[in-house]
């Protein structure tokens, strides 16, 4: 650890990084593939990928840990075993976790080349126009908030998003809402979720960039219920597909939806019959 001197009376110790003891921790994992080089995680809503502010034992690196112990890739550093990419806390679906640092190093490229194949389906506000497009823009830290990202002018980095709006629902006493799927061609912080908002359509349940107490008339109290229950951005990774690493055959995954999705998707496709 370093010492930086601030004047006679303080002095601040700055610990590396790499110190930090990352723990195990046993949590059970939704693995839908594995193989010697690659695991392909269902990750749930609510389950952050690597530890950091504050929360140093329940996320998927302490469960890898606990299940792996040393057998994943580290070409990340120790806080980071085995992870090429992430997904949001409260974003639910696939992962692709590097189980050797030359599977991780096969993956990194292709993530940096935006090879690697992922659709999301989400609920969003009201109804995109077009109805089916893309969305590029640069995407850089929020300068009211820097926990948040933001579509930027001039610094930042390129993001494209492509979108189909898959269904529109118009029911009375709730507003319209639209059924998309987006496909990635960069992965930037955030993506989906800044586009949306961007363009004035943001995901149902999100907290951070969704609009600030959406206020309705009249509002149907089922759907109600549903919403309060989803507390989360409807977001799922539903696909993933990549080469993989020592076969150098293309591999394709796909994911149900989590139940507290479908649950508001159900109700939604009942009512508009």
């Amino acid at each position: 650890s370093k010492k930086l001197k601030v004047n006679d009376n303080i002095e601040i110790n700055l610990l590396p990084r790499e110190e930090i003891k990352i723990e195990s921790y046993k949590i059970k994992l939704n693995i839908i593939h594995e193989d010697k080089d690659v695991l392909i995680i269902n990750k749930p809503a609510g389950m952050v990928v690597h530890p950091g502010a504050g929360n140093y034992k329940k996320t998927l690196v302490n469960a890898l840990i606990y299940k792996y112990k040393k057998n994943l890739s580290d070409i990340n550093g120790k806080t980071r075993p085995g992870i090429v990419h992430r997904i949001d806390k409260e974003t639910s679906g696939l992962l692709v976790v590097a189980k050797n640092n030359k599977a991780h190093a096969h993956l990194g490229k292709q993530f940096s080349d935006h090879s690697i194949a992922r659709t999301y389906q989400a609920l969003v506000w009201g109804v995109l126009r077009p109805l089916s497009g893309g969305i590029k823009t640069l995407i850089g830290r929020s300068r009211k908030n820097r926990q948040l990202m933001s579509v930027t002018e001039i610094t930042g980095k390129k993001a494209v998003t492509n979108y189909a709006t898959l269904k529109v629902f118009d029911i009375k006493d709730i507003p319209k809402i639209s059924l998309i799927e987006c496909k990635l061609e960069t992965g930037r912080t955030h993506q989906i979720r800044v586009h949306m908002a961007y363009k004035g359509n943001s995901l149902l349940g999100d907290q951070q960039y969704g609009k600030k107490n959406l206020k309705f008339k009249k509002l149907n109290e089922d759907f109600a219920n549903k919403l309060k229950v989803l507390n989360r951005q409807a977001l799922h990774a539903k696909k993933l597909g990549f080469i993989h690493p020592s076969t150098n055959k293309f591999i394709n995954f796909e994911s149900d939806l989590p139940a507290d999705f479908i649950k508001i998707l159900d109700l939604l496709n009942k009512l508009s019959h």
